[in-house]
Parts: C-alpha cells; sequence; structure tokens
C-alpha cells in the first residue's frame, strides 16, 4: 500500500493517552493503523478524530491484545496490508485488580502489557526495517521502579491471585519488563534503521484504576485540580514517534514532560538481564507456536 503519509501503528487508540496521541498524529498527517476490540469502539475514535481531522486516514484491525493469538493475527494482516511501517507505538495496557487468567492460560496484565507488545512488534519486524527509517516507542512507566522480585521465566506465567493491594508490584514489573525489551530489541536491531525507545508518561488520569468503583469521580475531581493532565503524556507519546532528535537514538528511556533521558531502576538497565528476558520470551512464544 503506497502512500506518502508516515504510517503509523497505535494499539490503545480507541481510549486515553494512545486517542489523544493518534488524534495529533492525525494532525501531523500520519496514515493511522489502530487496534479496537469492537466495531462500536472503532467507529467512535473514528468520529472522534475526523472531527478534528476530516481527512484523517484511519484503518482499524480488530482483536483482544489479552490473547497473544488475536495478537499474532492482527501482526500478520497489518504486516500484508502495510509492507512499510513507519512507527509502531505500543501503548494498550492495563492496571489489573485482581488476577484474571486468559483462556491462552496467561495472567492478562503480563499478557496485554508486555508479551502482546513483544509479539506484535516482532510480527511486524519486516514492515518496520522495509521502512528504513522506522521507530519503535514502548509505553513504560515510573512505576516500574516498584516491581517487587524479578524471577525468569517464572513471572511470565506466573497467575498467583493477587489483590488490589498486592497489584502494583506486578503491574510494575511488567514495565520494568517494557523498558528490558526495549534495550534488547535496540541492540538487536541496530543497522537496520528501526530506533527503539520507552518511555514514562507520567501519572495521567485516563489511566486510573478504571476497576475501582470511585475511579469515575476522583477523574473528575483531579481534572478539576489539574493533576495527571493526560495530554502530558500524549505529548511525550507523539514526540518520541515523529520528533527529529528521538529517530537519532536507540534504546533510551524518556521522562513526560522534558523528554529527558532516565536511568531504569536495577535490572532495568542490565544488558545480560535484558538478553535473558529476550531468550525466555522467544522460548515462550516458540513453544507457543507463535513465531514463524
Amino acid at each position: 500500500m503506497k502512500t506518502t503519509q508516515p504510517i503509523i501503528v497505535i494499539t490503545g487508540a480507541t481510549s486515553g493517552l494512545g486517542q489523544l496521541a493518534a488524534i495529533e498524529l492525525a494532525k501531523g498527517g500520519a496514515h493511522l493503523v489502530l487496534t479496537a476490540r469492537s466495531e462500536e469502539r472503532a467507529e467512535a475514535t473514528r468520529n472522534k478524530i475526523r472531527a478534528i481531522v476530516p481527512s484523517a486516514n484511519i484503518h482499524f484491525f480488530f482483536g483482544d491484545l489479552s490473547l497473544l493469538s488475536d495478537v499474532k493475527r492482527i501482526g500478520l494482516e497489518m504486516a500484508a496490508a502495510y509492507p512499510r511501517i513507519d512507527v509502531l507505538l505500543n501503548n494498550a495496557g492495563l492496571h489489573a485488580f485482581e488476577q484474571r487468567v486468559t483462556s491462552e492460560g496467561f495472567a492478562e496484565m503480563i499478557a496485554v502489557n508486555y508479551l502482546a507488545p513483544w509479539l506484535l512488534t516482532h510480527t511486524l519486524r519486516n514492515s518496520l526495517i522495509q521502512s528504513g527509517h522506522a521507530r519503535v516507542v514502548n509505553v513504560a512507566s515510573e512505576a516500574s521502579r516498584n516491581h517487587g522480585q524479578l524471577v525468569l521465566p517464572d513471572d511470565l506465567m506466573d497467575i498467583t491471585p493477587f489483590t488490589a493491594r498486592g497489584s502494583s508490584p506486578i503491574y510494575g514489573k511488567t514495565k520494568l519488563l517494557n523498558i528490558m525489551f526495549t534495550g534488547e530489541l535496540a541492540r538487536q536491531w541496530d543497522g537496520k534503521g528501526v530506533c527503539v525507545n520507552a518511555l514514562n508518561p507520567g501519572f495521567n488520569v485516563t489511566g486510573l484504576g478504571r476497576e475501582l468503583w470511585f475511579a469515575s469521580v476522583l477523574e473528575r475531581i483531579l481534572t478539576f485540580l489539574h493533576i495527571g493532565d493526560p495530554r502530558r503524556g500524549a505529548d511525550i507519546m507523539t514526540r518520541l514517534a515523529v520528533e527529529p532528535k528521538f529517530g537519532d537514538v536507540s534504546g533510551g528511556y524518556f521522562n513526560v514532560g522534558s523528554g529527558a533521558a532516565i536511568t531504569p531502576v536495577a535490572p532495568g538497565g542490565d544488558a545480560g538481564m535484558q538478553h535473558n528476558l529476550w531468550a525466555v520470551t522467544h522460548q515462550l512464544m516458540e513453544e507457543r507456536g507463535l513465531l514463524d
């Protein structure tokens, strides 16, 4: 599919930061390739974007990002439709307050926050390399500093029940894995014309405990007090996706607001641990028949 517009894939773009980033990238003339779980959510997002950018070019692919079989299918469909992809923005994520296990046997939070972006990035590899100047942007978080104990490969298949109080270290661990994956992929794809970076979007009310019964009330209060403005998180996402200076660096982890580099919490920056994580993830994907 030939186009002069930059082709930008965004996961989790039907709400929150992903939707705000999609709108800003559409303003810049991007051809948006978005994921959605339902036609209804896709249509609402399409209408919202086109109300601001009437000429926006938007293509949706449908599936459940907690199911790796869906992630692989979506990736293959995207790769077939777009032999060249300029940006992959791995934004979809969730903070679950109780353990939910997918039909494939994975903890939902690990599946959505880490395994899905790993697999989608792998599946779109050739399209990204074909661009010649592509970017992979992974939404991580400073929540990674509260990651509990990292145990590989056990953590990838851990389905131990947890409570709302015990959910934070597990969420933080998924974000640590995003940072580590970013560093390893940047090394593996060095010289292939693809830069890979992660970001901390800061505290944003749109991602605030959607499963808590009082979340909507708290969100309105914080919005009134101008706390957790999601536009700041969306801004660093779009900057990493298109700003020239971020096209010359790979393997970085950048902060909301200033865009300054952040040193990840240990073992996030450990090259040996990053490689070990990649190896055990690759093996798991192979065992599940998810790699070509």
